[in-house]
């Protein structure tokens, strides 16, 4: 790469399916090497497979990328778009006699693999149109004339100098026989027009670079710089799949994770500054290189995930956090459009919550009139004799003036020590009337939230339970 020249990193999906983790990774690592470096990210979808590509998955990619937040600088460009240029390209090598028609049949192709295999030969291509000068015919590939001597050279970024003999590399098809360029041909043409300074991909690709090299030289094209990213692993050590759990981006926000947490952790698998943890986006702009990342596979752990995704609900705004709830409520049933009563709730819930639905499961006591009382607290806390400090709080409550945190902290304190009791014996009895559970958040938090006349009602409620269920 020339000197001095501006960063241009891109992330070029195929849109056969959703975005998932590994992809998600690899767009970040991208993204924040071209943000660190005041450079450029370009979006491309890489759609030249007919057959597989849809619209549903390339909207299904553009939709997390945005979630994460991983906005793109140029595009996003349309690889099935650009096919005539692709086209031109292997024309010129055509032309230049790097590049060749091939009639091979698949049934002749597997034929020469079978054989190859038997005499204990590598199952590449043998070159039988090679010299043949054939014309284009219906049902003729494309090949590309690899050089059969010398090295080719990959200086990863990330993996340091890897070594191919060219010897090992076969005549590679460039264009099938339905006319539309393969992978290897269509991404060296892109990434050279696109003026791509950095290539950041998984390392499913390591084998494809030296062949990508090669067509670089041939076109006349400036190679690009490559780094290669290990690939995740399950907690078993294999790779990641739909067995270690949810493994596409739109999955985890369906889930109730925020993206700032599926960032944080998806940036600390494979990359790391010092023992650091937690990460804000700037600081990850800033500190994020490549010659940080590891070179062996991470382990995906959704334990981590789930620490991380409780951090962020517990630090995020407030505002913010009750607008990604509401898609949550209304699943439940739920219309919170009083924001004020939500907020209240929110703020009451964010500590405790590790994803969204448990936020939402945790709040549904706020929005009933009588909350399902659970028998087995109930049978342990709503005893005969606190109904009457139960009855008390009711009564007393009414006349409350400073109905603040710190007024409803002193009432309760203070009508305890009236009544000759501990805080603590009354307590969880009014919790389970409040809440029909023994685990909530802080009383006086609760309480100011319901607000007085809910409150007086639900204690009320749970008197009347006790003496029709244990006085009777």
């Amino acid at each position: 790469m020339q000197k001095n020249k501006q960063v241009r990193t891109r992330f070029a999906p195929s849109p056969t399916g959703y975005l998932h983790i590994g992809g998600a990774r690899t767009a970040l690592f991208s993204w924040l090497y071209a943000r660190h470096s005041q450079g450029k990210f370009v979006l491309r979808i890489e759609d030249t497979d007919q057959q597989r590509s849809t619209e549903e998955s390339t909207r299904a990619i553009l939709d997390a990328m945005e979630w994460l937040g991983l906005n793109w600088d140029e595009g996003p460009y349309f690889q099935a778009e650009r096919v005539t240029i692709h086209r031109e390209m292997i024309r010129k090598l055509i032309d230049e006699d790097k590049a060749y028609y091939c009639v091979c049949t698949p049934e002749e192709l597997e034929e020469k693999r079978r054989r190859a295999l038997a005499e204990g030969r590598k199952p590449k291509y043998d070159g039988t149109c090679r010299d043949r000068k054939l014309p284009p015919s219906d049902g003729a590939v494309v090949r590309f004339r690899c050089p059969q001597t010398g090295t080719t050279i990959v200086e990863d970024l990330i993996k340091g100098k890897i070594s191919f003999n060219n010897e090992e590399l076969d005549d590679l098809i460039i264009q099938r026989s339905d006319g539309y360029p393969t992978y290897n041909f269509a991404v060296v043409v892109d990434d050279a027009q696109m003026n791509i300074t950095h290539v950041i991909r998984g390392d499913d690709h390591v084998n494809n670079t030296p062949r990508q090299i090669l067509l670089y030289e041939a076109l006349d094209y400036e190679i690009p710089q490559f780094g290669h990213v290990p690939m995740i692993l399950g907690a078993d050590k294999t790779r990641l799949s739909k067995r270690h759990g949810a493994t596409s981006v739109m999955a985890y926000k369906e889930l109730g994770y925020l993206p700032e947490a599926l960032v944080n952790y998806l940036v600390r698998l494979g990359w790391s500054h010092g023992d650091q943890e937690i990460f804000a986006l700037d600081e990850l702009i800033e500190l994020f290189d490549l010659g940080s990342i590891g070179k062996s596979a991470a382990v995906f752990n959704p334990d981590k995930l789930l620490w991380l995704n409780q951090h962020y609900i517990k630090s995020y705004p407030e505002e913010k956090l009750l607008d990604v709830l509401q898609p949550f409520w209304k699943k439940s049933g739920l219309d919170v459009t009083d924001s004020d009563y939500g907020l209240h709730i929110v703020r009451d819930l964010k500590a405790r919550a590790k994803t969204l639905p448990e936020m939402v499961e945790s709040s549904l006591f706020y929005f009933t009139d009588e909350p399902p009382i659970d028998a087995d607290a109930a049978a342990k806390f709503l005893t005969p004799e606190i109904a009457d400090h139960l009855g008390a709080i009711a009564d007393e409550l009414t006349t409350l003036s400073d109905y603040s945190k710190e007024g409803i902290e002193a009432f309760l304190r203070n009508l305890a020590e009236a009544r000759s009791i501990k805080l603590k014996t009354i307590a969880q009895p009014l919790r389970i009337a409040l809440t029909g559970k023994t685990a909530s958040p802080g009383l006086d938090d609760i309480m100011l939230t319901l607000g007085k006349e809910r409150v007086s009602s639900r204690i009320r409620r749970a008197v009347s339970y006790i003496r029709n269920h244990r006085l009777s």
